[in-house]
């Protein structure tokens, strides 16, 4: 491969967790399309894909592997790791990331479908030295985030699909895996890019489908972990980014919440406060962290 080819590789970096191994296969399989088409257009000259599998043990098999490589001729080689524990998406990305050799990351949850052009329209952001993560559009429920609707500009980007950088992403250490273990870990990281002085941008034209519900009431369906370890992300995203006010106030609230997760959540920061372990903080001037009504922008429907 050329060095010029080589400036246009891409990585695609996913962790697994107890995943069904057919739903795997449909993930690949539209990774697969997408990426014919990329290379086809001139986005990228190659896609590789690698699997960090934090299962209890490899949903993956040999022959599973074989048969997909074999189906995926757009994919320049198709890898899985098993980690032999579960360590969470901030921490298994960023071992996926320290073997990365390509100039672009693509971060992708197991459980999403990419469109046909959906690399195409995020690599486009890619030609701009001031581009620091660009995030897919998730369909069926939209995220109602805040964009600018001429540059994309947003507050920060979800990593259900997002493309980085990859020297940029290895210059800030990857994700805060000792902080966030499953949610808050990629605002985390959009934010710190914006300190650093690049965009985040948001790319409604890139389409992907993520596997998420609404209840029977129009509300998200929310699993326990997903609850607790949001619950715990928020008080962490809070006061690393040095808003004591906000920490107080999901205080109060989880104080007074019956469900008995947030008192969880609520002890697992007292006990990181106690024992030294919250994360640094950033971000004193408030330049970057938004913390709005709950969520970390401004909502786009709202008047």
């Amino acid at each position: 491969m050329s060095t010029e080819s080589n400036a246009r590789v891409l990585q695609v970096n996913s962790v697994l967790f107890e995943n069904r191994s057919e739903d795997v296969r449909r993930t690949i399989e539209c990774l697969n399309r997408a990426a014919d088409l990329a290379i086809a257009r001139g986005a990228f000259s190659a896609v590789r894909l690698t699997y960090g599998d934090c299962s209890k043990s490899p949903i993956l098999s040999k022959e599973f592997l074989d048969a997909v490589r074999e189906d995926s001729d757009a994919l320049e080689s198709v890898e899985h790791v098993f980690f032999d524990k579960n360590m969470g998406s901030a921490r298994g990305h960023n071992a996926l990331l320290k073997d990365t050799a390509a100039p672009y990351t693509l971060v992708m949850n197991p459980d999403v479908r990419l469109a046909p052009t959906c690399l195409v329209e995020l690599a486009k952001h890619m030609l701009s030295p001031d581009t620091g993560m660009v995030e897919a559009k998730q369909l069926p429920i939209e995220h109602p985030k805040a964009f600018n609707e001429k540059t994309g500009e947003t507050s920060w980007a979800a990593t259900a699909c997002a493309l980085f950088p990859t020297a940029l992403l290895k210059a800030l250490e990857g994700f805060d895996a000792d902080t966030f273990f499953l949610y808050c870990d990629d605002v985390d990281v959009s934010w710190r890019i914006r300190l650093g002085g690049k965009k985040v941008i948001y790319e409604p034209a890139a389409i992907i489908f993520h596997d998420k519900r609404l209840g029977l009431g129009g509300h998200w369906q929310v699993g326990e972990a997903e609850k607790y370890f949001s619950a715990e992300a928020a008080l962490l995203l809070a006061y690393k980014y040095s808003r004591n006010d906000i920490v107080n106030h999901i205080i109060a609230d989880f104080k007074a919440a019956p469900d008995p997760v947030y008192a969880r959540a609520l002890k697992s920061f007292e006990d990181r406060k106690a024992n030294n372990t919250l994360p640094a903080t950033l971000d004193a001037d408030h330049k970057v962290g938004q913390f709005i009504e709950g969520a970390y922008a401004s909502h786009r429907f709202k008047p």
